[in-house]
């Protein structure tokens, strides 16, 4: 077998090892994107429906329909929220997001957050007392009501009375948004005091749906004592049982996210209280905040302040709420992790360009753009030193020969050499450790934020937030049958390879052939291993690539010299050969 048979061989097998390897380690590390929104059938562009919940969620046991009209009920009406309060029990057990369809179709129905006990996917909020000396209303206490229709601005208030002189009252307030205020209140005019512990909770049947992975937490989160904590997840609730994981704190809030949606308990954040997460069987589970036990003397009353939020996780929103309400760390409800300081101003200056411009695919386009601009010394720099390095070769390799057996002198004289000819041999990777971790912060925002979510671009892209549907592998949905997922490769993610393979192109092959095989191949192996993120996150990449494509080609045709320079392989100098004055190209 010849060298190049063997290098090329050696290339493939590399690039097999990121493709295998990288597929292995993504889901868990760096989730790709939101499911497939669309796909292609008979040529034909269509809606996916509703994914079906996981084989191991519980099921229905009686139809939605049939259990909320088994209670007398409140009806819920807001700008973004629609549903109704169970007078049994006095919970929040019906709940649709009315500014979000469940699936890109125009008459898909609103998302549904919240469902009744024994109902498939059962989700609620409850609120009640635990207490010595007196009955308290249960699950099973049905209240009376003094309005049918909660609204912002026209709040309800529940009451029950226990017969033995304690009235019990539940006041329901609701923002234009997402908050719920619900007010507790013990009215004591019996023979003598009693002794009463406010809770609060929220109840679900399931783990998410949504992945729960390194950069995205799905699951149970809270911030208590001023500390954020994404976790425990269910699998560590189910360990821990009954006994759960507790907490205690002053104020904070907790409760259950999902990639878009989020249900949180938040106390008077001025209260000590007692808080915990609680797995049951069947996959229940729960979070709960409890109160400090108080004493009502007769002719007293008492009352606890909570605040319940049940609704989409909107960056301005929950941000608002931090503000508004004081609630510490709302925002982080959004999993923006480490980098959330280059995250959120990637989110606000994105989101501005589609208030500005009212498509999502131009903004991200128009976000590159700027990005590239704000880059572009630094890229003329980086191009300069690349001609630079290739041009002092020969008199690094006489260094190299001359000092090979004194390290110290080497580096030493190396150092010297670059000041001299003026050239850094980090410039290069200047622009590469930018646009990385701009690059995380714009995928991180794509695959977090809801304002992305079904947001279309132009012709088959419906969704820029799910992976491209459309591949010539089935003749764009022609054939009848579904490629397996390593082969099923978009149009955009084929055009991403396409301006990555004309991008390495322009810069000359490295000397060395096995570099040279790898560098040939990895354009279409990066391709393989994009195609599964949102089509969004490749349409950055894409304008990236054909913008520094531009780049290099006025580059070049600026200083002619540099390609020449770039592209001639250095001579090999003898130890002798004298280090005279290099030419590097000047502006």
């Amino acid at each position: 077998m010849n060298s190049d048979n063997r290098n090329l061989i050696l290339a493939i097998v590399l690039s097999a090892l990121v493709l295998f390897g990288w597929s292995a380690i993504s889901n868990r590390f760096l989730p790709t994107a939101a499911p497939p929104s669309t796909q292609i059938v008979d040529g034909k562009q269509v809606a996916l429906p509703k994914p079906e919940a996981a084989p191991d969620t519980p099921v229905a046991i009686r139809d939605r329909a049939v259990v909320l009209g088994e209670a007398p009920r409140v009806q819920i009406k807001t700008p973004k929220l629609s549903g109704s309060i169970n007078l049994r029990g006095g919970r929040i057990d019906d709940l649709t997001l009315t500014a979000y369809g469940e699936t890109i179709a125009k008459n898909a129905p609103p998302v549904r957050l919240l469902s009744p006990a024994g109902t498939a996917d059962a989700y609620f909020a409850g609120f009640g007392w635990t207490g010595e000396g007196a009955a308290i209303p249960s699950a099973d206490t049905v209240w009376t009501a003094d309005r049918a229709l909660l609204a912002p601005n026209s709040p309800v208030t529940l009451s029950w009375a226990n017969g033995q002189g304690q009235i019990y009252r539940l006041r329901f307030a609701v923002d234009p948004n997402y908050m719920f205020t619900v007010t507790q209140t013990v009215a004591n005019a019996g023979a003598g005091p009693v002794a009463v512990r406010p809770y609060a909770l929220v109840s679900r049947n399931g783990v998410s749906k949504d992945p729960d992975g390194w950069t995205m937490h799905t699951g149970p989160i809270s911030t208590l004592n001023g500390s954020t904590n994404y976790g425990p997840n269910f699998s560590e609730l189910d360990k821990a049982g009954a006994t759960g994981v507790n907490y205690q704190s002053t104020g904070g809030w907790l409760g259950f996210g999902d990639k878009y949606w989020l249900t949180a308990l938040a106390p008077d954040q001025r209260a000590p209280i007692d808080a915990a997460f609680r797995a049951g069987e069947g996959q229940r589970y729960q979070a709960q905040l409890t109160n400090r036990s108080r004493v009502v003397p007769v002719g007293q009353q008492t009352s606890a302040v909570q605040h319940f939020f049940a609704g989409a996780k909107e960056v301005s929103t929950l941000d608002g709420y931090e503000s508004s309400l004081g609630i510490p760390h709302f925002g982080r409800a959004i999993d923006w992790g480490y980098f959330e300081v280059l995250e959120k101003p990637v989110f606000y200056v994105l989101h501005w360009l589609f208030e500005a411009l009212g498509n999502f695919g131009v903004a991200i386009i128009l976000l590159t753009v700027l990005v590239k601009i704000l880059m572009f010394p630094i890229a003329q720099k980086q191009f300069k030193s690349m001609a630079g390095m290739r041009v002092i070769q020969p008199k690094m390799k006489i260094l190299q020969e001359r000092y090979k057996d004194d390290k110290a002198k080497l580096q030493s004289e190396m150092l010297e050499l670059y000041k001299t000819e003026k050239v850094s041999p980090l410039s290069g990777c200047l622009p590469i450790l930018i646009q990385i971790p701009i690059g995380y912060a714009l995928y991180k925002v794509l695959m977090l934020t809801i304002e992305m979510r079904h947001q279309p671009f132009a012709l088959w892209i419906k969704d820029l937030a799910a992976p491209d549907p459309l591949t010539p592998v089935n003749l764009f949905g022609l054939l009848d049958f579904t490629p397996p997922h390593l082969i099923a490769i978009g149009i955009v993610p084929i055009l991403l390879g396409i301006t990555q393979y004309f991008q390495f192109k322009l810069n000359p092959a490295p000397a060395d052939p096995t570099q040279a095989q790898i560098f040939a191949i990895m354009p279409w192996v990066f391709m393989f291993i994009m195609a599964p993120y949102a089509v969004g996150l490749l349409l950055y990449w894409i304008t990236q690539n054909l913008i520094t494509i531009a780049q290099q080609t006025w580059f070049y045709s600026r200083y002619p010299g540099m390609k020449a320079a770039m592209a001639t392989p250095a001579p090999t100098p003898t130890p002798a050969t004298p280090i005279k004055q290099a030419r590097t190209p000047k502006k």
